[in-house]
């Protein structure tokens, strides 16, 4: 019998968890596990892009009849994704991922539970790191998605990211488990789903072996990595924030190598929750130090804007309609 509970470790029993249910197979093996596992504090979390129509309000239905099933409390929500993702200038993939945490905090903070497990896999890491290698990210996006990490309220934990989709796939079977099938995952029309049905099957004839578990030990050490130099950008942080929460333009000047320098600009857009900040936007925030040729004010995602003005660099939130 196949037994999944050892991705379990760290985890209490006794706490209360919101957990994410779309209602395919790796959130139902998810919640199950836990269900086996002897969790009973839990509270199943979904929700609705509309971005599938009848398909994605059979997903709330089939996920609500799961949660009754285990005798679980059930909390959902309907949003309208690609107006979001219009508005706020966002792919629809990131503006999917900005409702869905947005949904998850509120929830959280009503409940009085900042904590949430999600499904996400070892197959779902190595996409990601492929993703973010050919999206020219540094070290912490090669690193991947944690295992647990901190998004605003939320402390969220991603029990199977060491699991194999072929083990979840084992496990439903054994477990005669129902699950909705996402027909979206087919659509090659997404760069998601084209590494996941094109690019990853292709590795081992490439390679001549299976690269999965070295890409997952790569990603590993560029976590280590991270953190260590997130430990010198706090640092630094702190002595260049203003008390308006802008930066001191002659500390970030100062900061050596230009490395560290990015990161700082980085951590910045990130405290102040400016979307989609990369290494391109804080190259651009960065031309504001050249006070002879530079601008004065820069372009960010959402709508934020970067200036410089008595010796700091502030940001312009989005206006308000």
């Amino acid at each position: 019998m196949l037994d999944l509970t050892s991705c379990l470790e760290g985890l209490s029993k006794t706490r209360r968890y919101l957990v994410g249910v779309s209602g395919g197979r790796d959130s139902v093996c998810l919640l199950d596990i836990l269900i086996r596992s002897g969790f009973k504090k839990l509270v199943v979390v979904h929700v609705n892009h509309r971005l599938r129509g009848r398909a994605a309000s059979g997903d709330a239905t089939f996920t609500k009849r799961l949660a009754d099933s285990y005798h679980l409390d059930f909390e959902k929500t309907e949003v309208d994704t690609k107006a979001y993702a219009k508005s706020m200038k966002l792919s629809v993939e990131t503006a999917a991922r900005n409702l869905r945490y947005e949904f998850f905090s509120v929830k959280a903070k009503k409940l009085r539970c900042s904590r949430i497990l999600l499904a996400h896999h070892a197959d779902d890491q190595v996409e990601t790191v492929f993703m973010n290698l050919c999206r020219g990210s540094g070290t912490a996006g090669l690193g991947g998605m944690k295992t647990e990490t901190t998004i605003g309220n939320l402390t969220v934990y991603r029990p199977l990211l060491n699991v194999w989709r072929t083990e979840i796939d084992a496990y439903i079977s054994e477990h005669g488990l129902k699950f909705r099938e996402d027909a979206s995952n087919a659509n090659d029309e997404h760069v998601r789903n084209r590494v996941r049905n094109e690019l990853i099957p292709a590795l081992p004839k490439v390679f001549g072996r299976d690269p999965r578990e070295a890409i997952l030990r790569a990603a590993q050490l560029c976590r280590e990595d991270a953190a260590f130099l997130e430990m010198v950008v706090d640092g630094l942080y702190k002595v260049a924030l203003t008390k308006s929460g802008g930066l001191r333009f002659a500390k970030v000047e100062s900061t050596e190598p230009s490395g560290l320098k990015r990161r700082l600009i980085q951590r910045w857009l990130s405290e102040n929750e400016v979307p989609d900040c990369g290494f391109a936007e804080a190259e651009r925030v960065l031309t504001l130090m050249d006070i002879e040729n530079g601008p004065a004010k820069v372009n960010l995602p959402g709508d934020w804007h970067a200036r410089r003005r008595a010796g700091s660099l502030f940001l312009e939130p989005p206006a308000r309609g």
